[in-house]
């Protein structure tokens, strides 16, 4: 397969459209943070900088940290853009782009995204840690690729479908799962469920504002979901197509996230930055192992 420049789109210097990266920029492990503001908190912590790269909301850097390289990238908010980031990530080391041919042999990255979110169970305290094994997509990113579900990921899906009003006419739902060996990994820095991947912040998470809502007990009813012993934790916004893209690309993936806000119990972090720098530090370290 060639990809034509108007499908794999390069800028003059070669590198990938958005991210505006060429392969030597991103290292084998990748954290990935909505905010751009917290990339340079990570890269405040490695012990070498050797890139810094910045596109529109897309901020990069790349160093070392105890010996291991490391690469820190915003993806913004939103599956939308995590479709751009985990394309154009995998373009940029799997394909030889001066000439537009994916390499014979190909590389796997660890994509580790480390996020904020809104706890749907009440017993989760602000400022813990919620790892996601299954994301529960509600954006429909994944319907757009021929990406078939593993067995696991289709009970997770029908039993989230049976369970809620959740329907075509809103958008159809999926189900993607971590990858198996970085969960196990980092699965004890936090409480492991599913998780629900919004489409949007404020109707789509069940807040409403002037608008109403079309499924106003969804958050009421999610609650009470369970599926193989596992609950519905939290809300965020960009882990069911990391899983289902980067999965499907062969690469790595886990998503670990703040409790920013607890739906449930109506409380909001006074400062999540302590508990976010903690988890930063834990995963370098265990990057670095």
């Amino acid at each position: 397969m060639n990809p034509q420049e108007s499908e794999l789109v390069l800028n003059d210097d070669g590198s990938v459209y958005h991210l505006k990266l060429l392969p030597k920029h991103i290292a084998p492990n990748v954290i990935l943070v909505g905010d751009p503001g917290r990339v340079s908190v990570i890269s405040s912590m490695f012990d070498t900088i050797e890139y810094q790269i910045s596109n529109r909301e897309f901020v990069t850097h790349t160093g070392t940290y105890k010996g291991t390289k490391i690469t820190a990238l915003a993806t913004g908010i939103g599956t939308d853009n995590i479709d751009i980031v985990v394309n154009e990530l995998d373009a940029a080391v799997n394909f030889d782009l001066e000439t537009r041919r994916v390499k014979t042999e190909l590389q796997q990255l660890n994509l580790i995204r480390l996020g904020t979110c809104g706890a749907l169970q009440k017993e989760l305290e602000v400022n813990s840690t919620v790892i996601t094994e299954y994301s529960i997509g509600m954006d429909g990113v994944k319907h757009f690729y021929d990406i078939k579900e593993t067995d696991a990921e289709r009970h997770v899906r029908i039993a989230f479908e049976g369970f809620t009003e959740f329907d075509d006419s809103i958008n159809k739902p999926y189900a993607s799962q971590s990858d198996l060996d970085l969960f196990n990994k980092f699965a004890h820095l936090g409480k492991a469920g599913c998780t629900l991947t919004a489409n949007g912040f404020f109707g789509p998470q069940g807040r409403s504002l002037r608008l109403p809502l079309s499924l106003p007990t969804f958050n009421d009813d999610i609650e009470r979901f369970e599926v193989s012993d596992r609950q519905v934790l939290n809300y965020e916004m960009e882990s069911s197509a990391l899983y289902a893209l980067g999965k499907a690309l062969g690469h790595k993936c886990l998503c670990m996230c703040i409790v920013v806000a607890n739906r449930k119990a109506m409380q909001f972090s006074k400062d999540y930055h302590p508990a976010m720098k903690q988890l930063i530090k834990n995963v370098l370290e265990g990057l670095s192992n």
